[in-house]
């Protein structure tokens, strides 16, 4: 919806922000499935909501740092239909919030997530409607990726098989102490179906994403950082404040400073992931183009802060 009249206005716009708009037109709103490859999402999303329970909230800040919460406790946070389609429901307001600049995913009641409603999943289990939920979910968590925002998954206790690919639509992974990602899906008889594997083998190389997939490794704090897969390991029992005020005060490090320049920031590491060089250059050039002589870069160049 945003992401599309953001489409339109780009690609109207001639060649200022050509090679960007190039990458929205290809992905359309961020979207992998598109009606073209028989997806139809109303479709899918009321099916979905025929399996109520729990909820996926959203706290926008000040700071510019929203909070999203996986909340079903009585689950272990599993997801349910109407959960899934809430999280793209909530991802919709983050690609509308012109102001944010991180986002920290976290799970309620000292859990992540572990996955799919079993319920849900039973009542779904045709090979028809498990691929509608397939695609509903890599759209929705590649969108996620895909946010102008910095953000970090708070690992709490357990990330299991749908939890642990929701981990990887994160552009980091702060894990506590205690706490475990694995992906289970060999042993439900699956291979991740979320886009799970794809974003793995980006984040952690084919080798280690094969042995986590292929052993349903359990991966605890000290194995994420040797992998790759943790980016910090917090300490649950420590006196620094809560894990969501330690997530917060490490992601700080990165959404320090004006929301247009760490937006800017994104786009370039996302069109630098995602498109072929040229391309990529030509995006750099493009989004270089909105901040140079912009009001953070004046006054930066009137405070000589690149000395400092």
């Amino acid at each position: 919806m945003v992401l599309c009249a953001l489409r339109r206005q780009l690609l109207s716009s001639g060649s200022s922000c050509g090679a960007w708009a190039r990458l929205l037109q290809r992905q359309s709103r961020g979207c992998v499935y598109s009606s073209v490859h028989g997806f139809n999402q109303e479709e899918i999303r009321e099916k979905l909501q025929a399996f109520p329970g729990g909820s996926i909230d959203l706290l926008k800040q000040e700071s510019g740092v929203a909070v999203l919460t996986v909340n079903n406790p009585s689950r272990m946070n599993a997801f349910s239909g109407s959960m899934m389609v809430d999280l793209e429901e909530r991802v919709s307001e983050l690609e509308s919030w012109a102001d944010g600049k991180g986002l920290i995913v976290e799970g309620a009641a000292g859990t992540f997530c572990s996955g799919s409603d079993l319920n849900a999943v039973r009542a779904i289990s045709n090979p028809q409607d498990g691929m509608k939920m397939c695609m509903f979910m890599q759209n929705t968590l590649t969108r996620l990726l895909r946010l102008p925002l910095i953000s970090v998954a708070l690992v709490e206790g357990n990330a299991l098989g749908g939890g642990a690919e929701l981990v990887t639509a994160c552009d980091f992974r702060l894990m506590a102490s205690g706490s475990v990602i694995q992906f289970v899906h060999k042993h439900m008889g699956l291979v991740p179906g979320w886009g799970g594997a794809a974003r793995l083998v980006r984040i952690v190389g084919s080798q280690n994403a094969l042995k986590l997939l292929g052993g349903a490794v359990k991966v605890d704090p000290k194995l994420g950082l040797q992998i790759g897969l943790a980016d910090g390991v917090l300490d649950a029992e420590g006196d620094a404040g809560s894990l969501l005020q330690q997530a917060e005060n490490w992601l700080s490090r990165y959404t320090k400073g004006p929301a247009p320049v760490i937006r800017a920031v994104k786009k370039v590491v996302l069109s630098g992931r995602e498109l072929p060089l040229t391309e990529a250059l030509r995006t750099e050039k493009d989004v270089f183009g909105t901040v140079w002589g912009g009001p953070a870069n004046l006054q930066a160049l009137a405070s000589k802060s690149k000395h400092k």
